[in-house]
């Protein structure tokens, strides 16, 4: 073993390829080579470096043994790191790829890899080598142009940071754009070693120092298609007519019912309403959902233009609607005071809050009012008189909707229902998209109250659906990594707390034991974000796996077919079962159609949920800018080896950089979530609190810098 390393290679890998060569283990191997103990880990080393080259690979008895490696294909996802994974299509774990293993792939690339390492003792995850790019995920990418003086060519600084490259662009394919623009520009080489991708710019957003060009830029990156065509405008508009006695033949009158809708006061596509009366001594709560598929016919040239969306996109500054706004805010948006059309959930729900009975139809309601969560917290918490006189009809309706929702909500906590109640941000903007303020948004009674009985319903259709067996789109949450929930519990004993974990099982109900247990105590904040982040996504399937979070065992999307194409989708299959058009040729249209829209919801979803954050957090950015060299009070919300960051009050978060821990140097302890000084002793924990001090924000980045106020 004392010659060179790639000898040792060929000496080992023509030893393994040898006809009378036997599969072996690391022990008998070495043995057989006369490799002396302490020379065996640099046998361990050759090993690993003939696996990475897919020359050999370790069988799942550890025996290394001649041949290729099995070549697998999947999507790449790269980190800001340089490093990533590829989310395999065989449905197994992601594959880690290092840095050394990327092979020129770049985030979204369609690659084919060979797996190096399985996943072992303390091995999260497979290690895998890409050995071939299939195809470009990325063939566009937005960033800020800048033009090189006196020079016939300019550099795209890309937007999108897992695009680790600038891109040159000849002045003839510049199309005209100067330093400080904001451009799209179409890939025509992705590069090479020692040399830069190239492009052409094939649109100029704007200046950067423009209003609207930042979100625009933001748009442009996620691929969200903002225009209609003009087809499916005229489409829209021969949809929207006033709803005719033809159009309520066959269907319950519920326009005697009274029944209001519930927003927010800049909400325009109101897609529920809630009605609610007793019957004795029972609750009989109504669901009434826009009839969106009245509107738009299956396979139409607005079904195809929803189903490409996914699902309408709430940005800081606009709405991106899934529907075009005729149809949206229009004869689809339930609006008081006017005949709709609607599919009801119509559930009679019993002091413990089970649903002992239900029916789910085609109606035409009529709403009464159009209430904000405002309003109605004003009359049920706040007491307001002007707002009970105002509404005095309403109000003993409002008043069992308290009740009922306290019934259904306890419940819910009964079987385990997991609420992390973490704020979201409320931004206030200028005309021209400046934000004047940014604050938690306020969960009052009234929010709690329309998510309490949305809940229900979809948890009623569900059910319904999965009990006839037929074709259907749930609304699914896996249980979380056993891995992670055995790390979460390790750490919590720290703090004198535990959770039963079983053999292959975590149950919802101790993930929301826990979160009671640590309620307004000082460590609420670290342990109610690592519990988050054990969670996994949830995503839609045509199989019922049920909803981990929820503790429930069926639920779907059923109430918002304005704004989420599964909703809209699932009201044809429910109108096709009412009206007993559900016959085996329905049945086979729809169970060979459900698992690609499914899929392709779930990818727009986080298409829409990844560009909504971008926004919030350039909108952040942007606010803080006029806060540089100020202190604010926060909390750790997140430690890493390379810097902590820290939440303030408003939700805004950045990062205290470990160059900028000036007064000594901190070493990072993973599995204690702490950064401790070496020489001071001082020590910065996950959740605690602290004071920090605003040295930068920067808009290209999206960044924001702290720096530690205390002791400064």
């Amino acid at each position: 073993m004392e010659k060179s390393f790639e000898k040792r290679k060929k000496v080992v890998y023509d030893l393994i390829c040898d006809s009378l060569y036997i599969p072996m283990k690391f022990k008998e191997l070495a043995m057989l080579l006369q490799v002396p103990k302490e020379q065996r880990e640099e046998l361990r080393e050759v090993l690993e470096s003939l696996e990475a080259d897919g020359r050999i690979y370790l069988s799942k008895r550890g025996k290394y043994c001649k041949g290729e490696a099995k070549h697998l294909t999947g999507t790449f996802r790269a980190s800001l790191k340089g490093f990533g994974f590829v989310v395999v299509e065989d449905g197994n774990a992601d594959v880690y790829i290092s840095g050394d293993d990327v092979n020129g792939a770049f985030d979204g690339d369609q690659v084919e890899f060979v797996i190096t390492k399985d996943a072992q003792g303390q091995r999260r995850s497979r290690e895998g080598r890409i050995v071939r790019i299939i195809a470009r995920g990325m063939t566009t990418v937005v960033g800020l142009f800048q033009k090189k003086e006196q020079q016939n060519y300019g550099f795209v600084l890309p937007d999108n940071q897992r695009f680790p490259h600038d891109i040159f662009i000849p002045d003839e394919k510049s199309k005209g754009a100067v330093s400080g623009h904001k451009v799209v520009v179409e890939l025509t080489s992705y590069g090479e070693a020692g040399r830069k991708p190239e492009g052409r710019v094939t649109e100029i957003i704007g200046h950067i120092n423009d209003p609207g060009t930042d979100i625009m830029s933001i748009v442009r990156g996620y691929d969200l298609p903002v225009e209609f065509s003009e087809k499916i405008l005229n489409q829209a508009d021969r949809a929207c007519k006033d709803v005719t006695k033809a159009d309520m033949a066959g269907r319950k009158d519920l326009r005697g019912w009274q029944m209001v809708t519930i927003d927010g006061e800049e909400a325009k596509d109101l897609d529920d309403a809630v009605s609610l009366t007793m019957e004795g001594e029972r609750y009989l709560l109504g669901v009434h959902i826009a009839d969106v598929t009245n509107y738009v016919q299956e396979n139409s040239a607005i079904d195809r233009e929803a189903l490409a969306r996914g699902t309408s996109v709430y940005l800081a500054d606009r709405v991106i609607p899934m529907l075009p706004h005729k149809l949206s805010n229009g004869i689809c948006s339930l609006n008081a005071g006017e005949d709709r059309l609607a599919l009801s959930c119509m559930m009679t729900v019993d002091d413990r809050g089970l649903v002992v009975s239900h029916e789910i139809a085609e109606t035409v309601i009529h709403v009464n009012e159009r209430m904000t969560y405002t309003s109605v917290k004003k009359i049920l918490d706040d007491k307001d008189p002007d707002e009970i006189e105002r509404y005095r009809d309403l109000v003993p309706m409002f008043d069992r909707m308290r009740e009922l929702s306290h019934i259904l909500r306890e419940r819910r906590k009964r079987r385990g229902s997991i609420d992390f109640d973490f704020p979201e941000t409320k931004m206030v903007l200028d005309k021209e998209g400046k934000p004047l303020e940014i604050r938690p948004y306020d969960r009052n009674i009234a929010t709690k109250l329309i998510e309490d009985f949305m809940l229900l319903a979809n948890e009623t259709v569900a059910e319904d659906f999965y009990w006839q067996e037929l074709p259907f789109v749930y609304r699914t949450h896996e249980a979380p990594d056993e891995e992670k929930i055995r790390k979460l519990a390790t750490f919590i004993n720290n703090f004198g707390y535990s959770m039963h974990v079983g053999v292959n099982e975590i149950r919802p109900k101790e993930i929301q034991k826990l979160l009671a247990k640590v309620e307004d105590r000082p460590e609420e904040a670290l342990i109610c974000r690592l519990a988050l982040r054990s969670m996994k996504q949830a995503r839609y399937l045509p199989e019922n796996i049920g909803h981990f979070g929820l503790a429930a065992n069926y639920y779907t999307h059923f109430t918002s077919p304005i704004r989420r194409y599964p909703d809209l989708q699932i009201h044809r299959i429910i109108k096709d079962n009412i009206r007993g058009r559900m016959n085996e040729e329905k049945i086979a249209h729809y169970q060979s159609i459900l698992p690609e829209v499914t899929k392709h919801s779930s990818e727009m979803e986080r298409r829409a949920e990844e560009a909504e954050r971008e926004t919030v957090k350039l909108k952040k950015v942007e606010y803080m800018r006029q806060y540089i060299g100020d202190e604010f009070e926060g909390v750790i919300s997140g430690i890493t080896k390379w810097g902590m960051y820290v939440e303030l009050p408003n939700t805004v978060e950045g990062m205290v950089h470990v160059a900028n821990m000036s007064d000594d140097h901190y070493d990072y302890y993973e599995e204690r979530y702490e950064m401790a000084g070496v020489h001071t002793g001082k020590v910065y924990k996950l959740g605690q609190k602290v004071r920090v001090r605003v040295l930068n924000a920067d808009r290209m980045m999206r960044t924001i810098d702290f720096e530690i106020a205390d002791e400064q």
